[in-house]
């Protein structure tokens, strides 16, 4: 995908984020004045009804004491005086005749005709709309004891324009809400996706490099962006291991194959020139022995690589480890017999190892062939185990030619043989091997020596009970 369109891809998902956000918050806040302008419609309007029906009372009583001067006197004193809002007061007696009426001023817009129909002659409460303004009329009616009906209304035109207020400062506040949503959608965006834009940075650099040391920045945060980036970096490092290493076993392949190579060439170019039977047959006996080589060491050189960089399938198991000695000394036994070495094993019988039991073989297989072959005639190879905090250690122990302390330290590397060992055919490859194997089990290895003295190594494996299956019977 061209830089543009993946630019434009970026700020379409984040111009999306972004309004998602402000949709969210505005949507929000409108239900929140919503709910919060019912509320105040609702307390105004229980506020209006408890001033009317307490003053509806309180005529009321004033009319039943002092009666129509009475009444009229408390009415204008309240007008007068300021302490009440200024209501509709009628008394109608049993003849249904008004005899008071009292009206606020500019209420000339209602149709207090309405006022002698029955609902708002029955006692209790009744409305009254008035649709050049959009108010109502909330009128309460007492009915006393001799038909006099005292009416106490008022106007809902207040309650009205606080209500008319309220909505157009919730506009205003929408409005705001709106501009600081869209706002905080862009910055929350920008700031929720840098992992991405990190991820993006680093993921180009390593297709515009061919570099995979790039890493994503990480902020610690342990949120999902955040995770995401550990896990491709994680990912990005098991493939620059898994790149160096089929580097270096592509390196290790050229190098280590040119000389048999070459040999397999020189015999099967004798073999021709010959011109004999016998010695085409002895070149191709060669040239079948060169290739072998070449074949064991492409098989060691891919092992390594594979138990190296993590790839090398394992299927851990527990079994009895002398069973697995004994398989590996019988490999040996008769090229030791034939030496005249003494090899001898003095495992545990009841000591189990977990791990994978074909490769535990090999290791042991190379240990013990590496022991027979620097061994001298009447000389001694012996392999023991035991167990020790949760590891089995495992040590093949020889009387050969021993190693030098600058050869200890470069044992373990691929293709190395000691200047004592060229005497002797080999690939150098199987102590690498081993501790390759060795190491993708979890364990480590150990070599003790000195020249003239012989050699010990020794394997150690973790043993992780709770995570292996009993091996199947008859393996």
């Amino acid at each position: 995908m061209s830089s543009k369109g993946s630019e434009y891809l970026r700020r379409t998902f984040a111009l999306r984020l972004g309004l998602y956000y402000a949709g969210l918050f505005t949507i929000s806040a409108i239900t929140l004045l919503a709910f919060t302008y019912l509320l105040l419609a609702r307390a105004l309007a229980a506020q209006d009804h408890d001033v009317l029906e307490s003053m509806l009372s309180r005529y009321t009583v004033e009319f039943e004491h002092a009666g129509l001067t009475g009444l009229r006197s408390l009415v204008e004193a309240d007008a007068g005086e300021g302490r009440h809002e200024r209501l509709l007061v009628r008394v109608i007696n049993n003849q249904t005749e008004v005899i008071y009426f009292s009206t606020p001023p500019g209420w000339a817009t209602f149709d207090l005709t309405r006022l002698d129909e029955a609902p708002a002659l029955s006692s209790g409460w009744s409305t009254i709309d008035n649709p050049p303004d959009g108010s109502v009329l909330e009128i309460g009616t007492l009915n006393l004891s001799d038909g006099v009906k005292v009416q106490v209304g008022r106007s809902s035109r207040i309650r009205d324009e606080l209500l008319g207020n309220f909505r157009a400062r919730a506009f205003e506040v929408l409005t705001l809400i709106l501009v600081i949503g869209m706002a905080g959608g862009v910055f929350l965006t920008y700031a929720g996706l840098a992992p991405l834009r990190a991820l993006e940075v680093t993921l180009r650099s390593i297709l515009q490099t061919g570099q995979f040391d790039a890493r994503v920045a990480t902020r610690g945060s342990r949120d999902s962006l955040d995770e995401l980036g550990v896990l491709v970096n994680s990912m990005l490092s098991r493939l620059q291991t898994l790149l160096a290493g089929m580097r270096g076993a592509l390196d290790n392949v050229a190098h280590d194959l040119r000389t048999p190579l070459t040999r397999f060439r020189n015999v099967a170019e004798a073999a021709l020139v010959a011109g004999d039977g016998e010695a085409t047959r002895e070149g191709l006996a060669l040239a079948l022995e060169e290739a072998d080589t070449m074949n064991a060491t492409l098989t060691a050189l891919m092992d390594i690589s594979e138990a190296e960089t993590g790839i090398m399938a394992l299927t851990p198991q527990r079994f009895l480890l002398a069973d697995v000695v004994q398989e590996a000394v019988a490999l040996y036994a008769d090229e030791a017999e034939d030496k005249g070495i003494t090899l001898q094993a003095d495992i545990p019988p009841s000591l189990e190892l977990a791990a994978d039991r074909i490769r535990v073989r090999q290791v042991l297989a190379n240990l013990i062939e590496n022991a027979v072959k620097y061994t001298g005639t009447g000389g001694r190879v012996d392999i023991s185990a035991h167990e020790s905090g949760g590891a089995v250690t495992t040590m093949v122990r020889d009387t050969g030619i021993g190693i030098s302390a600058a050869d200890l330290l470069f044992v373990w590397d691929r293709l190395y043989r000691a200047d004592a060992s060229r005497s002797v055919r080999g690939l150098g490859l199987g102590l690498s091997l081993v501790k390759a194997i060795v190491e993708a089990h979890g364990g480590h290895v150990e070599v003790v020596s000195s020249p003239g003295a012989g050699s010990t190594f020794s394997v150690i494996l973790p043993m992780p009970a709770s995570r292996v299956r009993p091996a199947s019977a008859g393996q």
